[in-house]
């Protein structure tokens, strides 16, 4: 059964949301430039209220390693997600701070790309759109991988299902889909909760 991520929550009813709804994980955006960001200190005290059989991550750009392993140090997240131009050196000093699982996003626009988020060593790669439309990329381009991937990119209750069933993903991503005004939205949380572990 796949698994499904909430990122971007950064309020105290989002907290609330996912304790009630149960997502496998949930992301915290710490890139500045985003409408999502939270400092450390913000997801410290959301990640003291969250249920621990979730699991917080943070979303990082090209981020200070330093400042990443401190985050997981000092338990606000338990995994890492690297969206920037972090190479394999980037990675082998994040793993020389700390032992927190590492996703690696990669924008999907060929099989090269495929290819190259295929041999990147981390431990998790997210296959995404890239461009934060809410479109999906080219499904057909995925072929059968055989390690654990993200997918994100136009995630939303008209296509999550189908993607679960045909895509077999190890999780699914989602924010803007799930939220109304430019927030979180529970109802819109709790059907997309539902449509990834009902199957």
């Amino acid at each position: 059964m796949s698994k499904i991520k909430i990122c971007g929550l950064r309020r105290g009813c989002d907290i609330e949301y996912a304790n009630r709804l149960m997502p496998d994980y949930i992301g915290y955006v710490f890139w500045q430039r985003s409408r999502r960001y939270v400092t450390a200190e913000q997801a410290a005290g959301l990640t003291a209220k969250l249920d621990r059989d979730i699991t917080p991550v943070g979303v990082f750009v090209d981020e200070e390693p330093q400042m990443v392993a401190q985050l997981v140090s000092g338990g606000a997240i338990r995994v890492i997600q690297l969206h920037g131009h972090e190479d394999e050196a980037y990675l082998e000093r994040i793993r020389g701070m700390t032992d927190a699982p590492v996703i690696k996003a990669f924008k999907i626009r060929s099989r090269q790309d495929i290819e190259l988020a295929n041999s990147y060593p981390a431990d998790f790669i997210l296959l995404d759109n890239g461009c934060g439309t809410g479109q999906t990329f080219d499904w057909s381009l995925i072929p059968e991988i055989d390690r654990p991937f993200f997918l994100a990119g136009g995630l939303g209750a008209d296509n999550l299902e189908t993607a679960v069933r045909t895509i077999h993903p190890y999780a699914v991503d989602l924010s803007s889909s799930v939220e109304t005004d430019g927030m979180k939205d529970r109802d819109k949380i709790l059907k997309a909760v539902q449509l990834v572990h009902m199957k």
